[in-house]
């Protein structure tokens, strides 16, 4: 006699991937104290690892008078590999711009690959100068950050503060 329990039924568990996006503060102050050499290193050993479990990734980079997507989210560790190693720093820095093209970018992806686990890491020592709406440019950054934080984004921030002096901005922004 066949019984309800003899019978299997294969199912397939979907795989979900995650959605990296690397917002890189490349202001003059990173340039400093070769901040910036460290920077890279940490993002190629996640870029590998992202590469590993075929995660996309994307970067982010502000300096001078504004933000600029340097790569649009992609599977290709090549491309984000050389979107590094190519990336200078100098000039100001336009956090909250960062921050804000970060937001739509991510908000953009999560309609394309709704699946998708949404990481965004913030490298960056919270410094800034140049604001996006208000006469405060960190209270702009503030304002975007929590607008980012009530997202389904789950957010890291790599503080690269290392000076005797400590302000403590990105603790803040985190």
């Amino acid at each position: 006699a066949v019984k309800t329990t003899d019978f299997r039924e294969k199912k397939r568990e979907k795989r979900t991937g995650a959605t990296i996006l690397f917002v890189v503060d490349a202001s003059g102050s990173m340039g400093a104290k070769r901040r910036m050499r460290a920077v890279k290193g940490a993002v190629k050993s996640l870029l590998s690892e992202a590469y590993q479990k075929r995660d996309k990734v994307g970067v982010i980079a502000f300096r001078g008078n504004g933000a600029e997507v340097l790569l649009n989210i992609t599977g290709s560790l090549d491309l984000a590999q050389k979107c590094m190693q190519t990336l200078s720093t100098g000039g100001k820095t336009p956090l909250a711009d960062g921050l804000y093209k970060a937001e739509a970018l991510l908000k953009a992806e999560r309609i394309r690959t709704p699946d998708a686990i949404q990481y965004m890491v913030l490298i960056s020592d919270g410094k800034t100068n140049i604001s996006l709406c208000s006469e405060s440019p960190f209270n702009d950054a503030i304002y975007v950050a929590e607008r980012i934080g009530h997202s389904e984004v789950n957010t890291m921030v790599l503080d690269t503060e290392n000076s005797y002096i400590k302000f403590g901005f990105a603790k803040k922004l985190s």
